[in-house]
């Protein structure tokens, strides 16, 4: 995290509109105050006096909130007035936030991140606009807000890749280099150059969930590495559902032609047709094709949960990612069992509630942990 970024998560913070996550990033550095570097930090304070009570609230709030999952009022409101009383350069002078943008920081498993070119790794906080630069300071993306949008540097004659990681409970965008784009669901990540090459392929890999928009280019075929199967398109739209855990990997193909092709050593192959779901079996390694409804497996991108024909145990597995939480299922009896459920921008309650209801479940909550008896 660079100043821009940690002076825009503090504007949020003071207006009111950061969200959880960025309150807890922030706060994050608060938990790494100690007393006796405070203490040679005078010129930052108003009165010894002052900061010991300010600075022992901050710590005893902290202390309260950290085991907890959401943060209480106090804690911000001590935040806020440690922010305005210590000043921004009291962190960049002791070391907790660096101006290097590309200097190491200390991630959260629940922020989105960006990794680097020379394998360094910064927070993407949403909602920011902020440049992205390379290693040698240039500029090679923008964020606006829950968008990074890359340029097409003519200038680049390397092949050089970026990561970008979404944790559980969030969603992102990636416009890339060639105007191609990524719509990232929970738990996803994806590899890709930061420019593309002329007279090469456009390939780029990829976990999880992520839709795809990509551009026409028929001198330059699009190719997707997900999981156990290769896709290869021109210019279509098309779901990609490849977690590590699932027995599966699905393309649902919305708009033009694709081609799946097993991985390794596997030449079995498919061509899909707009509305056609095709699946790969890692355990058999084999395609089936079915004609689907597109719209059920794409609401992810609306907030709408859409399960068919899905077990009990991979329900909950997409519930863990979409609400980011636990779920310990001791229900061993529905873990096989595949079922029918839709939810809207629901919260998580209600989709226990209508799970509990429907299918004669018990549950309990222990913060962020969720045990299906």
């Amino acid at each position: 995290m660079d100043k821009e970024q940690f002076l825009h998560l503090v504007e949020k913070h003071l207006s009111g509109k950061a969200t959880s996550e960025e309150e807890r990033i922030l706060l994050r550095y608060y938990n790494s105050f100690q007393q006796s570097d405070l203490e040679v930090e005078k010129d930052f304070l108003v009165s010894d006096e002052r900061k010991n009570v300010i600075l022992g609230n901050i710590q005893k709030e902290i202390q309260k909130g950290s085991t907890g999952s959401l943060l209480g009022k106090e804690i911000l409101k001590y935040a806020a007035i440690a922010i305005l009383l210590l000043g921004a350069g009291y962190f960049f002078n002791r070391g907790m936030l660096n101006t290097n943008e590309n200097a190491p920081l200390i991630l959260n498993e629940n922020s989105i991140t960006l990794e680097m070119e020379n394998g360094s790794k910064n927070v993407i906080t949403e909602g920011a606009q902020i440049n992205i630069k390379n290693s040698n300071g240039n500029i090679i993306a923008n964020q606006n807000g829950n968008q990074l949008v890359y340029e097409n540097n003519a200038d680049s004659e390397e092949l050089v890749y970026n990561t970008l990681r979404v944790p559980y409970g969030k969603k992102f965008n990636l416009q890339l280099s060639d105007g191609s784009k990524a719509f990232l669901n929970a738990g996803s990540s994806i590899k890709y150059p930061v420019r593309f090459l002329q007279g090469m392929e456009r390939r780029v890999f990829l976990t999880g969930e992520v839709f795809l928009e990509v551009e026409k280019d028929s001198a330059h075929p699009f190719i997707v590495n997900a999981d156990n199967i290769n896709i290869q398109v021109l210019g279509t739209k098309f779901n990609v559902n490849a977690y590590p855990e699932d027995d599966t990997a699905d393309v649902v193909l919305v708009e033009g032609s694709v081609q799946l092709r097993g991985d390794g050593d596997n030449l079995d192959s498919i061509r899909l047709k707009p509305g056609f779901k095709g699946s790969y079996n890692k355990k058999t390694q084999n395609f089936d094709t079915k004609e689907v409804i597109t719209d059920i497996y794409t609401s992810w991108m609306e907030g709408e949960l859409v399960f068919r024909n899905m077990t009990f145990q991979n329900i909950l597995k997409k519930l863990e990612r979409h609400y980011n939480v636990v779920i310990i299922n001791n229900n061993k009896r529905l873990s096989s069992e595949k079922f029918n459920a839709s939810f809207g921008n629901d919260p998580l309650i209600n989709v226990l509630e209508n799970l509990k209801a429907t299918y004669h479940i018990d549950f309990k909550i222990d913060k962020n942990q969720i045990t299906i008896n």
